[in-house]
């Protein structure tokens, strides 16, 4: 079984896409900090939100550079059911570079949180003005991105279960 890169930005999307949560990677002075968020991809931009107090939100304050991953799939593949080394999990995964910015303005926070849920829900949502005041929007630009599929075959493989 084999790593193949992804490099089309359409299927790259589109694993992002199928994912629910992504997990954002950040350091402070050498100690690092991974946690799962929801998120909406926008163009070349990542939108989390979040409280506008705490632990992630005072690291990204200190220090915007940030590392964000999704992984999607989780099916066990082997070639050989007697080799350990011949085992794999077939699965796809993204990872984006760049640079963590508060969103201020209302109405981006608005749009922001609109693009959020329509990640995961077809429905239109309105927001009240202390929700948009009151969540913490972070809007990542992708300075890097680079993807694989894992766990290929190129012969076949035998599915556990």
């Amino acid at each position: 079984m084999r790593t193949i890169i992804v490099e089309n930005r359409d299927e790259i999307n589109s694993i992002i896409r199928e994912c629910k949560t992504c997990y954002l990677a950040m350091s402070v002075e050498d100690q690092p900090y991974v946690l799962p968020m929801n998120f909406a991809l926008d163009g070349d931009y990542i939108i989390l939100h979040s409280a506008m107090h705490g632990r992630m939100w005072e690291t990204l304050q200190l220090n915007p550079k940030v590392c964000i991953n999704w992984t999607l799939g989780e099916e066990l593949a082997w070639q050989d059911i007697q080799v350990g080394c011949s085992y794999r999990v077939k699965s796809a995964s993204v990872n984006v570079e760049g640079v963590a910015e508060m969103v201020d303005d209302y109405d981006e926070k608005y749009r922001c949180m609109e693009k959020t849920m329509a990640q995961y829900s077809d429905l239109e949502f309105r927001f009240n003005s202390p929700a948009i005041r009151n969540v913490g929007v972070i809007r990542v630009k992708i300075a890097k991105i680079s993807a694989r599929r894992l766990g290929v075959s190129a012969k076949p493989v035998y599915k556990a279960g």
